[in-house]
């Protein structure tokens, strides 16, 4: 792990006591790592954005001071500038901070979805995401009171936008949610999503 993913995952645990929330923020970072691949960017960096960019939900959890207080933390303790305008841009409506990298687009794409393949996972027998189907997920989008925080229309609007910024329009909403499932069922273990809550 290195020196940085360390430092971000330290703040994640002084922050973060809510299993549910660091269950997210794991599963965000997956899925940043799958694409920092695909795009042959800095795995670990994109990682590391991932990991920090809802550090301070449960200690600002409306959107009146997330991000924007999150980001008076992160530079107290020394994150650089352009880490922190990544995580303000995950949230532009609030912060100002328009979205310009591939970076900043993968986030918001990865960072909705991943609660509905959170909680499609949790509705499973064996709580196991790696039992978890992409048909599974598409039933469950259709049922919008399932899961009635993932905003299907907005992370249709983001996906969109990842796709255009950075796959030339060739990445569609299913690819993209298969691809985040991919990345989670990799991390079974670390999200607790191995079936360790079935017993």
């Amino acid at each position: 792990m290195n020196s940085r993913k360390i430092e971000a995952w330290t703040l994640v645990e002084e922050f973060v006591q809510d299993p549910g929330l660091r269950r997210h923020i794991l599963s965000v970072a997956a899925a940043m790592r799958y694409y920092a691949v695909q795009l042959e960017q800095d795995a670990g960096y994109w990682e590391t954005v991932g990991l920090l960019h809802d550090f301070d939900w449960e200690i600002h959890p409306d959107l009146d001071r997330h991000p924007i207080d999150g980001a008076i933390i992160l530079r107290e303790r020394g994150w650089d500038e352009e880490t922190i305008r990544i995580v303000l841009s995950h949230y532009t409506e609030g912060t100002g901070v328009e979205r310009e990298k591939p970076i900043d687009f993968a986030l918001l794409a990865c960072d909705e979805i991943t609660g509905l393949v959170i909680a499609t996972a949790l509705v499973r027998p064996s709580k196991d995401v790696r039992d978890v189907k992409i048909k599974s997920i598409r039933k469950k989008w259709k049922d919008r009171r399932f899961a009635g925080g993932v905003d299907r229309d907005h992370v249709e609007e983001v996906t969109a936008d990842f796709s255009r910024n950075c796959f030339s329009g060739e990445l569609t909403l299913w690819d993209h949610i298969g691809n985040v499932l991919e990345a989670m069922q990799g991390e079974a273990e670390s999200l607790g999503l191995d079936g360790r809550l079935a017993h």
